[in-house]
């Protein structure tokens, strides 16, 4: 229990100088001239810093900045790589822009995209949305992509989230955001689509501004199929602050768009609020005209005997205080359901380092939840800087088997839910775990506790054929009253990625979505093919069920393995932010799985050109002290038949 005592009081630290914010008032804050501003990040409890998003993590915090590259080679593009409209065999490129040449010293700045969102018109399934991470500005933005022929050509959407009002900002015209990202999209009956972003300032230590705000905001194409949005983006929470805390974080946005629902074309938002007392509560508010306007907030995580350990953080609304990752979606019948990782739960050892995926279910459009229910077990993957020579410290990561130490990029378990929509009462949800069947505690895959950040460790991480990171299932066939039964141990879940070569590998960043015909897809990152388990090398995958949930398919997504990412680097040249999540959609037989990609070589000015004399040439170069190959992070998708 030593270990879990230890947890317990570091997630309990008192953080000074912080003026208390009540954090459901999402208006302008107090100002006090004798508070000094501190970087947001630095104000968070080592919980929070845990559970906070990578995109957000990776903004905020003044620690990550870019290292020195060396070895340029002199490139002549030939439109072989990083090129606007370039398919990689059945891999689709989504994001349509070309790679601006950024500073080999902010490499990802200027060029990456990640954390991808997909969804498909109900009405017309030649029509798809994306939205996605985009860095061609330097900071991350919100930005997207629309398909008028099934994904056959896509064509970027810019999505004007460059100021909003400022009403609610110190009563100013405009409040203009330095960054935004976390985006999702989702479509309704009428033919609209929407797209939720998440904005907010990054504080001190990197910029004299000392507003640290944050929003979310969602913005509508009306009937054009996202080809354009309006604006300003309609707000669904703004907290007004210059000194960090609360923080708005982690938004995921849904749309029922179940014909005859009584509550048709409802539109929700759910999110984590990360406060001055250590606390991180999921919240949801819903608009039931469109997107126009946003009700209140409503707590979802409340109260639960399930909840037992608070960590010393406040508990104004309840036990269940220490959450992320939630997603909302919805049944045919209306009901609305949010899922989400918890870290309350109680343990049985000083060795157990399970956690838990919470659901709460409203049936009356979001205005009131019930108490939330156990979907599963789960065992978040390990403390990356103790199996990676001290890498990405104090986030988890997926290191890969034997004695390279290169895949550090921070990751996390999450889940994904879906409603079958041939059966309202059969809820799925799928997530992440390092402990499953597949685990093999006779090779060396046992939990070992907590490191002193709190983050999970386990013997045979870096054991092939020990440790691996699976994709489990968790099925209700009551409508989320209840999870198989009563029967939430990992390693008795249905397995997802399930097939010969996955049983020893690393699988994560899972999104699931049912087809119109009732057949569940979930697609994934995979390191089954080829020396993928043992270079850090990556494949995607999709797995495919029809009838038996508990039976799947896998299918290989991408045409050939993606090398590890290099853009955010640390001093080796390994990236440590390859975003959150992944996205997934279908249409009546096919599935639509999308991902940050890669494959195509990061090209830089080469060092010495571009002065008089000496005309610019263009370089591909290696990333910091390990000498990796750069690469650049591009959108691709696919479409597949479910298996």
């Amino acid at each position: 229990m030593r270990n879990r005592a230890i947890r317990i009081a570091i997630a309990a630290l008192a953080i000074s100088g912080l003026l208390l914010v009540a954090f459901l008032r999402f208006g302008p804050s107090a100002s006090n001239s004798n508070v000094k501003a501190a970087s947001l990040y630095s104000q968070l409890t080592p919980m929070q810093k845990r559970l906070i998003s990578g995109f957000a993590a990776d903004i905020l915090n003044p620690q990550n900045t870019a290292n020195t590259k060396s070895s340029a080679i002199t490139y002549h593009p030939d439109h072989a790589d990083d090129q606007c409209a370039l398919s990689l065999g059945s891999n689709i490129k989504v994001n349509q822009n070309c790679l601006n040449l950024s500073d080999i010293t902010l490499q990802g700045r200027g060029q990456a995209n990640n954390e991808t969102a997909i969804a498909v018109n109900p009405n017309n399934a030649s029509d798809l949305v994306t939205g996605n991470n985009d860095y061609r500005r330097g900071d991350g933005n919100c930005y997207g992509s629309y398909s008028l022929d099934n994904a056959g050509h896509w064509n970027d959407t810019t999505i004007p989230m460059g100021f909003t009002y400022g009403t609610n900002f110190g009563g100013v015209a405009r409040q203009y955001w330095q960054a935004g990202g976390d985006t999702s999209v989702a479509w309704d009956t009428k033919g609209n689509a929407y797209f939720s972003c998440q904005v907010f300032m990054r504080g001190p230590g990197v910029t004299n501004n000392p507003d640290q705000s944050s929003a979310f905001y969602v913005f509508r194409s009306t009937q054009n199929n996202g080809a354009s949005w309006n604006f300003p983006g309609r707000p669904v929470a703004e907290q007004s602050t210059t000194t960090g805390l609360p923080f708005l974080d982690k938004q995921y946005m849904t749309v029922d768009n179940h014909v005859g629902s009584p509550f048709q074309d409802r539109v929700y938002v759910t999110w984590t609020t990360f406060a001055a007392d250590g606390s991180a509560y999921i919240f949801e508010a819903y608009s039931n005209n469109y997107g126009e306007k946003f009700s209140a907030p409503v707590l979802v995580s409340s109260t639960s005997t399930l909840c037992v350990n608070t960590f010393g953080a406040g508990t104004p609304y309840g036990t269940c205080n220490q959450n992320q990752f939630s997603d909302p979606f919805t049944g045919p019948d209306g009901a609305l359901y949010v899922v989400y990782a918890n870290f309350n739960n109680s343990v049985s050892s000083a060795t157990d380092n399970h956690n838990q995926m919470l659901l709460s279910k409203s049936t009356d459009g979001g205005v009131t939840f019930s108490s939330p229910v156990l979907v599963a077990n789960y065992n978040d993957l390990p403390d990356c800087a103790t199996y990676q020579a001290g890498q990405d410290a104090g986030r988890s990561c997926v290191p890969e088997k034997g004695t390279a130490t290169n895949s550090v990029f921070r990751a996390a378990s999450y889940p994904s839910g879906q409603v079958n929509p041939k059966n309202s009462s059969q809820v799925v949800v799928t997530f992440g775990s390092y402990i499953s069947k597949d685990s093999n505690p006779s090779n060396g895959c046992v939990p070992a506790g907590l490191a002193s950040n709190g983050l999970n460790l386990y013997t045979g991480v870096k054991t092939a054929g020990a440790c691996n990171n699976k994709i489990l299932e968790s099925v209700s066939t009551n409508g989320a009253t209840s999870f198989n039964g009563t029967v939430t141990d990992p390693t008795t879940l249905t397995v997802v990625s399930s097939a010969p070569g996955q049983k020893l590998t690393d699988q994560w960043f899972q999104w699931s979505a049912f087809t119109t015909s009732g057949k569940l897809a979930v697609s994934y990152y995979d390191r089954q093919y080829g020396s993928d388990e043992t270079t850090g090398k990556m494949d995607f995958s999709l797995s495919g069920s029809i009838n038996d949930p508990t039976t799947f398919g896998v299918v290989r997504v991408t045409s050939s393995s993606m090398p590890l990412p290099t853009e955010f680097p640390d001093a080796q040249g390994n990236s440590v932010f390859f975003g959150d999540y992944t996205g997934l959609a279908a249409s009546t037989t096919l599935a639509y799985p999308i991902w940050s990609d890669t494959r195509d070589k990061d090209l830089a000015l080469c060092p010495g050109t571009g002065v008089p004399g000496v005309s610019p040439q263009v370089c591909t170069f290696t990333a910091g002290s390990n000498g990796i190959q750069a690469n650049d992070e591009d959108i691709y998708m696919a479409k597949i038949s479910v298996p």
